[in-house]
């Protein structure tokens, strides 16, 4: 997202900026079947060090992350959205959750009060941070109602990452389904 500022206003823009992370799905692919062993490459992206698990979330990851870009691209308050939430603010709900999160949610044992917060403050503060430098670059106008948008967004995208169906249904899909969604209904 920090380059999309620097790509053309083009029709080709979005899908050229798109293959960067497609590159990751080609990868995730490739190193999830087995095609090709890279082990330090699913140590850093899976929790088990089991490479079939580059096929599920990072892959889901690579996907959304492509999908959005170009689809959504640098004028949509939705791609703010749904990248911020993703990358973000899944990121530091994980990473805080882990080290703080003694107090899990009483719907979700797998969740915790101090991750589903991380989650909706990153994401919603990122998403903040992007809105004012898109608008940097004349792409989007600051306005409080975008504010308010990126708010419920990151709200309601937290709420179902905590909800106890992310583990059936991985969160790399429906953090950035609910981004777009909300975000849909408020931008």
């Amino acid at each position: 997202m920090l380059f999309w500022p620097m790509f053309s206003g083009g029709g080709w823009a979005p899908l050229l900026a798109a293959v960067t992370p497609g590159i990751n799905i080609l990868r995730m692919l490739i190193f999830g079947l087995g095609i090709q062993r890279n082990d330090a490459v699913v140590k850093s992206m899976s929790r088990y060090g089991d490479y079939r698990e580059l096929l599920r979330g990072p892959l889901y990851y690579a996907c959304t992350l492509t999908l959005t870009t170009a689809v959504f691209w640098r004028t949509s308050p939705i791609a703010i959205a749904a990248t911020c939430n993703l990358c973000a603010g899944d990121g530091f709900a994980d990473i805080v959750g882990r080290r703080f999160g003694s107090q899990k949610l009483p719907y979700n044992h797998n969740k915790s009060c101090a991750g589903s917060i991380a989650m909706a403050s990153a994401g919603f503060i990122a998403s903040i941070g992007f809105m004012h430098y898109f608008s940097l670059f004349g792409l989007v106008v600051e306005s409080w109602g975008l504010v308010l948008g990126f708010l419920l967004t990151s709200l309601a995208s937290a709420v179902v990452e905590s909800l106890p169906i992310s583990t059936e249904v991985d969160d790399n899909l429906t953090v950035t389904l609910t981004s777009v969604l909300v975000g849909s209904l408020v931008f």
